[in-house]
């Protein structure tokens, strides 16, 4: 556990489009500490599954693509990290909502969770982490001294998407992605494995009215306050 080890994790947790990624990358950049992006770990199995036409419902052979995934983080620039499976960049394959739709289906198998879990912890090195993710701050880091919890509402984080597929060119209708978005928390929230929910001693954050900004100063001001 990281308090054990002396080495201080921050969790940051919520839902898909809550801000957590960008937010984590500019909280690991200030800190100069390590990023664990977790949801970039189911996505790579769902995306590796994909390649090799394993069904999202075939356990084992789920399994056995998260013990052998061949994958690296690479630092670009500033807090830009250059995701790689088998040698090849698959950054922006696996940020496609289809998958991150077959991630969410991916995490709720017990066998894979249970098969990253040890590797996700492998990520608590020095000088830091801040561990990004659904289960940061109830399963894979109990102990660790800040949890944030960040959220909006569905319609704002759909807006968002819509906003980001616009900018990538990618056509793409707001009522659709809000029932995506709909779909995938109930999944997330009600699987049996580390559902989706806020640790008890967690800061709730909700992202939906704040800047960028605002909320990096919030989670810093917490941070500050207990290292």
């Amino acid at each position: 556990m990281p308090e054990q080890r002396n080495i201080p994790v921050i969790t940051i947790d919520g839902p898909a489009g809550s801000g957590k990624g960008t937010i984590s990358q500019q909280i690991a950049s200030q800190l100069g500490w390590n990023l664990l992006d977790s949801g970039a770990l189911y996505r790579l199995v769902a995306l590796a599954a994909n390649r090799k036409g394993v069904d999202l419902d075939a356990g084992e052979k789920l399994k056995a693509i998260a013990e052998q995934l061949d994958v690296s983080f690479v630092p670009v620039s500033g807090s830009m990290v250059e995701i790689k499976l088998e040698d090849n960049d698959v950054t922006q394959a696996i940020r496609t909502e289809e998958c991150g739709n077959a991630a969410s289906k991916v995490a709720a198998i017990h066998t894979v969770r249970v098969t990253l879990l040890e590797r996700q912890r492998k990520f608590l090195q020095d000088p830091g982490l801040v561990a990004d993710g659904r289960d940061m701050g109830t399963v894979v880091f109990p102990d660790a001294r800040v949890k944030i919890y960040l959220t909006a509402s569905a319609e704002i984080r759909a807006e968002r998407r819509l906003n980001q597929l616009k900018q990538q060119g990618i056509n793409a209708n707001l009522p659709g992605l809000i029932r995506d978005i709909e779909e995938r928390d109930a999944r997330d929230s009600n699987r049996k494995d580390a559902p989706l929910v806020p640790a008890e001693d967690a800061i709730i954050i909700d992202t939906g009215t704040l800047s960028i900004e605002e909320v990096v100063n919030t989670v810093m001001e917490a941070v500050r306050k207990v290292y």
